[in-house]
């Protein structure tokens, strides 16, 4: 096997078991609440 297929399949292979990574939305309420913040129309934005 050459070394670049080797080596792509060691990537493929690592990134299929690590799938535990924590997305930024799932990173708890007070983030949950930072982006809520942010996503409401609602909200006035300051002028400079």
């Amino acid at each position: 096997m050459k070394t670049q297929r080797k080596f792509i399949k060691s990537i493929v292979a690592a990134a299929t078991v690590e799938s535990d990574i924590a997305m930024p939305w799932q990173r708890g309420a007070r983030r949950a609440a930072f982006v809520a913040k942010r996503i409401d129309p609602r909200v006035a934005l300051k002028r400079a």
